[in-house]
C-alpha cells in the first residue's frame, strides 16, 4: 500500500478565521461574530494580550473547575444565540450551518472538517456509481452529511443523540437540500445490523469521539472498539467502488495509528493519504485538531 502524509488546513473561508491561540484558549470568527473558547492543544502563550482578547470577544466560555467541556457562556458584547454561517469551494459546494451556543463549549461545528467537506465531495462527484450510498457514522450536526448530498450522494446519517440529528436537518434544509435519512441509534449496533443484512455502502464517514454513549446508555471507548469497528466497516464497503474517511481527535493518537488500524483492515486500497488537521492563526501558530486516514478506489 502506497500513502501520502499531508498536514491538511483550511484555506480562505470568508466566514471563518482562527485569530489568535494560547494560554489554553482559542479566539475565532464565525460570521461576523468573535467568540474564546478552552482549547487543550494549545499550550503556548498568546500572540495578544488578554485585553485584547476581551475586546474583540463578543462571548468567553468559562469552564468548570473540574469540567473542562462543561461551564457557561460570559457575554460580553450584544450576539444573537442562534446564527449562521456560509461555506464553498471552488469545486461548486455552497453549505449554510446553524450554529448555536452550548454549555459544552462548542457551537455546532468543527472549522478543521472543511478539508474534509471538500475531499467528501470531490470524491462522491468521482464515484462511477450513480447516487452512491454514503453512511455517516458519529455525524454530529452533520455537516459532511450536507456535503454529501450536495455531490449526490444518498446520505445515511447516524448519531446517538436526537437533538443534534435534528440541529443535522435544519443545517440540510438551510442549504436548500433534502433527503438525508437520519438515524438516532447506536454507531457499533447499526453496522453490526447492515452487516447481516448484506447492506452495502460505496462511503464511509467515521468521526468518533474518545468517549461517549449510545441512544440507551451504550458505551463507546475509542481505543478499545474502534478496531472491531472498522472490522465491521470492511464487511459493508462495496468491494468495486468505494471510500473510506476517518477522523479522530484523540491528545494521545498519531497518524499512524490510523494507518496501522487501516492497514490491518484493509489490506488492499488505493489513494490512501493521512495525517494531521490544523487551523493556522493569524501569527502563524498552528494548532493540531485531529488526525485522518483516507482512501478511495477512484
Amino acid at each position: 500500500m502506497q500513502e501520502t502524509i499531508l498536514s491538511l488546513c483550511p484555506g480562505d473561508w470568508a466566514d471563518y478565521e482562527l485569530i489568535d491561540t494560547g494560554g489554553f484558549e482559542k479566539l475565532e470568527r464565525f460570521g461576523e461574530f468573535i467568540l474564546s473558547r478552552p482549547e487543550p492543544q494549545a499550550i503556548w502563550d498568546k500572540s495578544m494580550s488578554d485585553q485584547e482578547w476581551k475586546k474583540l470577544a463578543h462571548a468567553h466560555f468559562a469552564k468548570e473547575k473540574n469540567n473542562p467541556e462543561k461551564g457557561q457562556w460570559e457575554q460580553l458584547k450584544r450576539m444573537p444565540h442562534n446564527w449562521n454561517i456560509a461555506y464553498s469551494n471552488s469545486e461548486g459546494l455552497s453549505i449554510k450551518l446553524n450554529l448555536a451556543q452550548t454549555s459544552f463549549k462548542h457551537i455546532g461545528l468543527f472549522p478543521e472538517q472543511a478539508v474534509n467537506w471538500d475531499y467528501l465531495y470531490k470524491t462522491i462527484k468521482k464515484c462511477p456509481v450513480p447516487n452512491p450510498k454514503v453512511l455517516n457514522l458519529f455525524a454530529y450536526t452533520g455537516a459532511a452529511s450536507v456535503a454529501a448530498r450536495a455531490a449526490g450522494a444518498e446520505v445515511t446519517h447516524l448519531d446517538s443523540v436526537k437533538q443534534v440529528v435534528t440541529w443535522s436537518r435544519h443545517n440540510m434544509e438551510s442549504s436548500g437540500l433534502e433527503g438525508i435519512r437520519w438515524m438516532v441509534d447506536d454507531a457499533m449496533k447499526f453496522i453490526k445490523r447492515e452487516a447481516r443484512r448484506g447492506n452495502v455502502y460505496q462511503g464511509i464517514v467515521l468521526d468518533p469521539p474518545a468517549y461517549g454513549r449510545g441512544p440507551d446508555g451504550e458505551k463507546w471507548v475509542l481505543e478499545e472498539q474502534i478496531n472491531e469497528m472498522l472490522k465491521v466497516c470492511a464487511e459493508i464497503l462495496d468491494k468495486e467502488n468505494h471510500f473510506l474517511l476517518l477522523n479522530m481527535y484523540s491528545l494521545s493518537f498519531s497518524s499512524l495509528i490510523a494507518a496501522n488500524l487501516i492497514k490491518t483492515t484493509f489490506p488492499k486500497i488505493e489513494n490512501a493519504e493521512h495525517g494531521e488537521l490544523y487551523l493556522n492563526d493569524k501569527f502563524d501558530k498552528k494548532l493540531p485538531l485531529g488526525i485522518f486516514f483516507r482512501f478511495s478506489s477512484f
